[in-house]
């Protein structure tokens, strides 16, 4: 079936047709998921034009995926690559990668060609690109004598570079000996080749250190040229240096030093062509010479310059269009313009393209008996040849298939059959490139299954569009509905909008949106569908904004911000000022619903927001602050000091100099000492760091100092008030360079791989490296043998490989600083190993002892610490129960682990499910991974008491019976005996009666109870048990059905007109005896009763000790007095005790838990389960109002 959906919206006619998607043929790609039968399909590969690092080994990327999953092939230079019969080269388990091992022995060079890919299964195979590998190059400049340049004020110049032709091609720039870059401007400028370009030279132009560096980024070098030297002579000193320099100095150019109009020095002559490839970067360069300095400017003749893509560098002499298309093509003009002229160069520019595809083969799933078609359409300059493989073949001389016919640059495919399943590659090619592309024929009879995880909620603020996924599958391509509701109709389209990947779009969601949206799938094999929840939410408002606000400084002000969001939601409320984070300060106070800022001072004014953010939503309110002066009072000014100035320095040595400075003025308060910072040019420009303080009595400083580092200094003044602001900074000193003072620290040995030996270290920086060519010694040699130490000097670098080494032996390392000058002093020696490689050999003599139902210990001997190759982490035990897998029928067995560290022999396995049979194993663990697993060792866990049964329900109440229904325990843990049933009945009082005890076999799930009271609550207590015991109780509570005749009569009773007397007769009566009382306890005195109470304490009603045991009845806070017999403690006083619970508490170290050092199990097996039921009187609930109603009479 070739997969194609109807427009994504389309408004369906007044009768309301159900909106369904009816998908014949879909152009675009179809995934089809990964546990079907299909066709590789390459999923990761290098690039074409692939620069490896000599270095390092190559490696060639090839991924696929497929089912069944393809195997691979490569070829090389076109022909059969054979890897097994080179050692060097591997290939990645499990994928097409190859690696070529070159870091051991190999060379780069050796492995230079054109590489490709082949993934190939039983439908088809995929093929890579044409991966051209090719080692980068950092080649050095040749030899060359470069003679001083001698030349007058006001000429042009051109310092060539022509660096060496590298791979890829160099990044050039110019720089000093101090490693400066040279400044540049609309007079002196870099070229697009490298060269240096003066349009005119000054007399600062005169240096003799004019160095041209070209740096290879792929392998991390610079290559520098010899530095040029350039006097630039003034017109009056020219006629006396010129006779005695003119034998060994080179006059540079003839043309006069007197103002002209501008000469291009590049491009040559008035026009030139340019060509380049469609997406490129088209750069346009135009360097003029002249006096004064001609200034450029661009044009294009026969159109206007794109605005979003054009770019102007190097002081307008280049022009930069990105993204450069054919439109692109036409006539550029550059315009070089000073005060005497103006000249023109016109630069004919022609775009050709590579191949680009206007519509890429995609893959096809096609049921058997359908048509469709693979489409293949690309465009380029000149106009690229459409050519077909079919599973990397020629499609010339493929395998015909009487479904297939070949029409250009389409393959059409009718009634196919599962033979005509194939993987087909299309290529577009012209003399600037390819492209190839594959795409699969998959033919596949499958019904419809939706990919979308079900019950998924989506939230969305009201009034904004909702989306609701439903992605799917199927062969024949599915048809789409969506419902509302249980019993809803099917949606349609002049409310809602369906995507042709099957989403659902509400555009303007509302209140009544919210609900349950079922998404259908059909096609003739069958149907599927999936549940989706939407919930609309209230958007979130500012209700009260905050408002602009004027306050004069030093006062107090506050901002209003309160939000109304909806109530599932909870809101962040965030302030702003200016559009960044509120000041680090105590003024500024976050209340729930305001912003107070106290004293305010100048840079408090400014723009404050109030960010209002949720899940689904986030609004904003803006205020402005402006800060006035106060009214002006005739007071001293207390300020922190004003910066120092006048700096100098003085006494210049090579480790010192003198600093002075005058000090600002202290501004009321005395300063109390001097800051002095320094910046080290050369190395961290801009960057200041603390030197030294002095007292505030003290204007000069002698500062130590650093060798080869450009300083410069500033001072800062403070009082009790702060700190000044900085000085302006002091003139440059550099300091002579010296030898390294120091070593790199952290200096380590680690392999990486089974033979190599890594060393790393923290390199030193810029200003800890006393002199320029910082370079580093590394020396190694084994530390159990004889061997002298080995040695090598590397760059400036933090890391150094030894290959070649024995696995995991100990070296010992250390590594010295060095520069231009000298080395630095002896480093010290560390100890390292080279790298681990796994284990060889399993633990043996495994063997378990089951504890209980939950609980095993495992035993094992230790291997042998040789056969570790490595540090020996521990051991780790594998272990799973076989019967899960039949369970969950799942495609493959959990396993839990659990790792022992060190080098424990035994340990705890916690958690075990009872009534199970577990296989496990044992591997010893060290850096680099797992040995062997011990031979597998099978054990079983005896039954266990089963969890609670999983529901109980009463129903069908009658007068005299209920039937109580229930479902199994979840986990019986055993094979289940029987059931137990106890239940008693609860009084008027909350007082629980007899415990009725009953036993029930193990295969029934309901039973009626009878001759129960009428009208009467029943408490029931309910589990299950096996041959271990009881277990967990559920509990469940019912009524009785009432006897209507007799509620019939206490109603008539209550309304009865004598009964109202009696009542209102004895309440009169009660009241009377009340007035007495009150009466005589007045005439008495104080009541003695209250005394003796206090004297003589009632012994049952005294608190419960801390230690006694027992429980402490309750009692009233005001009358303490006792509750009744009928209490919620059970009468005998005692709470059964459970049978030990094991917990899954963790007994294995970095998986699952911790052991003591013995290897015995940390922590303590124990669980709670309801109380057994008392066989007294127990409370409940209160009863219900028919219950009260036959108590009252």
């Amino acid at each position: 079936m070739q997969l194609k959906i109807m427009p994504k919206k389309k408004r369906l006619s007044a009768g309301r047709v159900p909106l369904i998607l009816f998908l014949c043929q879909m152009i675009s790609a179809l995934d089809v998921p990964l546990d079907l039968v299909q066709p590789p399909t390459i999923t990761q590969q290098s690039p074409k034009d692939y620069i490896v690092d000599p270095r390092e080994n190559i490696v060639i990327q090839c991924e696929a995926q497929g089912k069944p999953p393809p195997s691979f092939s490569w070829t090389r230079n076109g022909t059969h690559f054979d890897i097994d019969k080179d050692p060097l080269v591997t290939m990645k388990a499990g994928s097409g990668t190859l690696i070529m091992n070159i870091m051991s022995e190999g060379k780069a060079e050796t492995y230079e060609g054109v590489y490709q890919c082949t993934a190939r299964n039983e439908r088809g195979a995929a093929v890579s690109n044409n991966i051209v590998v090719r080692p980068s190059r950092s080649p050095l400049w040749t030899k060359e004598k470069l003679e001083p340049i001698t030349l007058r004020s006001g000429q042009s110049l051109v310092l060539p570079c022509r660096p060496p032709i590298g791979l890829p091609p160099a990044i050039i720039f110019w720089m000093d000996n101090s490693f400066q870059r040279l400044p540049q401007s609309e007079r002196v400028s870099q070229g697009l080749n490298g060269d240096l370009y003066f349009s005119n030279v000054l007399p600062e132009d005169s240096r003799e250190d004019y160095i041209c560096y070209a740096r290879f980024n792929h392998t991390q070098t610079i290559q520098q040229k010899q530095p040029i030297s350039v006097k630039v002579i003034l017109v009056d000193e020219l006629n006396d240096t010129i006779a005695a320099n003119l034998s060994d100095t080179e006059v540079y150019g003839a043309k006069s030093s007197r103002e002209r109009p501008p000469t291009f020095l590049t491009p040559q002559g008035n026009a030139s062509n340019k060509e380049e490839l469609r997406g490129n970067v088209l750069s346009l360069e135009c360097i003029a010479e002249g006096l004064p300095t001609p200034v450029i400017y661009w044009i294009k003749e026969d159109g206007t310059l794109p605005i979003n893509r054009t770019f102007y560098r190097n002081f307008q002499k280049t022009l930069q269009i990105t993204q450069v298309s054919e439109a692109d093509s036409g006539k550029y003009q550059c315009i070089a313009k000073n005060a005497l002229g103006v000249i023109h160069h016109t630069i004919s520019v022609t775009v050709k393209a590579a191949p680009y595809w206007i519509m890429a083969p995609q893959n096809l799933v096609l049921s058997p008996g359908e048509d469709g078609a693979l489409i293949c359409r690309a465009n380029g300059n000149p106009k690229p040849r459409i050519s077909w493989l079919s599973n990397g073949v020629p499609i010339e001389i493929a395998p015909d298939d009487p479904s297939r016919k070949i029409n250009g640059d389409t393959i059409i495919f009718s009634s196919v059959q599962e033979r005509s399943s194939a993987v087909y590659q299309c290529n577009a090619s012209n003399e600037y490139g390819y492209l190839l592309g594959n795409a699969f024929v998959n033919v596949l009879a499958e019904p419809p299954r939706i990919l979308t995880s079900e019950n998924t909620l989506y939230q969305v603020i009201a009034n904004r569009p909702a989306l609701l996924d439903c992605a799917f599958f199927g062969s024949p391509l599915p048809t789409i509905e969506w419902f509302k509701g249980t019993k809803g109709s099917a949606l349609r389209e002049d409310t809602y909008v369906l995507h042709e990947n099957g989403t659902l779009e509400i555009p303007v969601a509302q209140k009544d949106s919210t609900g349950t949206y079922t998404c259908v799938a059909r096609n003739k094999l069958g149907m599927a569908k999936n549940e989706v929840h939407l919930e609309i939410k209230d958007p979130t408002r500012i209700i009260k904004q905050p408002e602009y606000a004027v306050v004069q400084r030093g006062s107090t002000v506050s901002f209003e911000c309160k939000v109304k969001h909806d109530h599932t939601l909870i809101p962040t409320v965030i302030w702003l000022k200016d559009n960044g984070e509120l000041p680090s300060d105590g003024r500024f106070t976050v209340d729930k619903d305001q912003l107070v800022v106290a004293d305010v001072s100048d840079n408090d004014g400014g723009t404050y927001t109030c960010l209002a953010n949720t899940t689904l939503d986030n609004v904003s309110a803006s205020a402005v602050l402006s800060v006035v002066a106060p009214t002006p009072t005739p007071a001293p000014i207390y300020d922190v000091p004003n910066p120092p100035f006048d700096l100098e320095l003085t006494d210049q040595l090579d480790k010192s100099v003198q600093l002075s400075w005058t000090p600002g003025d202290d501004n009321n308060s005395p300063i109390t000492k001097f800051i002095i910072e320094y910046e080290d040019a050369m190395h961290e420009a801009g960057l200041w760091h603390h030197q030294t303080e002095v007292p505030g009595t003290q204007t000069t400083a002698q500062l130590k100092l650093s060798p080869y580092v450009n300083y410069s200094f500033r001072v800062m003044a403070e009082n009790s008030l702060g700190r000044s602001l900085p000085s302006e900074a002091s003139e440059q000193y550099l300091t002579k360079a010296a030898e390294p003072d120091k070593n790199p620290v952290t200096v380590e040995g680690l392999g990486s791989e089974p033979d190599n030996l890594v060393i790393t270290w923290q390199p030193l920086n810029g200003f800890e490296s006393n002199g320029p060519g910082l370079q580093y010694k590394v020396s190694w040699r084994q530390k159990d043998g004889d061997d002298e130490w080995t040695s090598v000097v590397v760059a400036n670098v933090s890391k150094y490989i030894v290959s070649g080494t024995p696995t995991f032996v100990p070296y010992l390392i250390k590594v010295q600083a060095l520069n231009d000058v000298g080395f630095a002093p002896e480093p010290a020696v560390v100890m390292g190993h080279s790298g681990e490689d796994l284990p060889m050999v399993a633990p043996g003599n495994v063997h378990v002892t089951v504890v209980n139902s939950t609980l095993a210990e495992v035993h094992w001997d230790p291997v042998p610490l040789k056969s570790v190759r490595g540090h020996l982490q521990g051991y780790r035990i594998y272990y799973w129960t076989d019967q899960n897998s039949s369970k969950r029928n799942r495609r493959h067995i959990e396993k839990k682990i659990l790792t022992f560290q060190g080098s424990k022999t035994h340990g705890m396995l916690p958690g075990l499910e009872p009534f199970s049979h577990y296989t496990l194993n044992v591997r010893v663990v060290n850096g680099k991974g797992e040995g062997p697993a011990s031979p597998d060792r099978v054990f079983h866990t005896p039954e266990g008491v089963p969890s609670a049964p999983s529901s109980l329900k009463i129903v069908n109440p009658t007068l005299d019976s209920l039937t109580l229904e229930w479902d199994p325990p979840s986990h019986p843990n055993g094979i289940l005996t029987e059931y137990t049933l106890k239940y008693q009945p609860i009084n008027l009082t909350h007082e629980l009666g007899p415990l009725v005890d009953l036993k029930i076999p193990a295969n029934k799930t309901r039973w009626t109870l009878k001759n129960l009271n009428f009208s009467t609550r029943y408490k029931f207590y309910f589990y299950a048990q096996t041959s271990a015991g009881s277990g967990s109780q559920i509990t469940e509570e019912a009524v009785t059905t009432v006897d209507e005749a007799m509620a019939s009569r206490q109603v008539d009773i209550a309304t009865q007109g004598w009964f109202i007397g009696l009542m209102c007769a004895v309440a009169l009566l009660i009241l009377i005896l009340l007035i007495v009382c009150f009466i005589r306890r007045n005439k008495g005195g104080k009541y003695p009763v209250k005394e003796k109470e206090d004297a003589h304490p009632d012994p049952e009603i005294q608190p419960m000790k801390e230690d006694d045991g027992t429980f402490g009845e309750y009692s009233d806070a005001e009358d303490h007095k006792p509750l009744k017999k009928g209490s919620r403690t059970p009468s005998d006083r005692t709470v059964k005790k459970e049978d030990s619970d094991d917990s899954l508490v963790d007994y294995g170290e970095g998986v699952n838990g911790q052991f003591n050092e013995d290897g015995s199990f940390i922590g303590q097996y124990s669980g709670k389960k309801e109380k057994e039921p008392a066989e007294g009187n127990e409370s409940s609930e209160a009863p219900s109002p028919v219950n009260a109603m036959n108590s009252f009479v």
